[in-house]
């Protein structure tokens, strides 16, 4: 299910969704201060381009929404059914973890977003060595 191949590889570690080579990401850790956003403008195995187009990652926004909507119906299936806790306190539990997981859902919606647009292509490597 994780193996290199899929997409839910590529989605999951921020590989490159052609070659699964790299990390898009100029930072693995999306929670580095200032490096959230920062992305290697190309895979240096395949040379896939990671921005196709000027604002290509608006899109992850829509995916972003979703995301987050999801966590937060998780959330308060677990603090208001489970726990039984009450409103308010339901309320902040959602409140802070969407603020505490906003960049792991900014980094998943970007590779679920370009994931939507790239295949994997196992041959896409290039032999660096000449």
């Amino acid at each position: 299910m994780f193996k290199k191949g899929s997409k839910l590889y590529s989605i999951v570690t921020g590989a490159c969704p052609k070659c699964h080579s790299e990390s898009m990401y100029i930072f693995r850790n999306p929670y580095r201060i200032g490096g959230l956003f920062k992305m290697n403008d190309h895979c240096s195995s395949c040379h896939t381009k990671y921005k196709m187009e000027p604002s290509f990652f608006y899109g992850a926004m829509y995916v972003s929404y979703a995301v987050g909507v999801a966590i937060a119906i998780a959330v308060f299936i677990i603090s208001f059914v489970i726990l039984n806790a009450s409103l308010p306190v339901t309320f902040i539990a959602i409140v802070s973890t969407l603020v505490l997981t906003l960049p792991f859902i900014v980094r998943l919606s970007r590779n679920i977003w370009i994931n939507l647009f790239v295949s994997y292509h196992p041959e896409a490597t290039i032999n660096q060595t000449g």
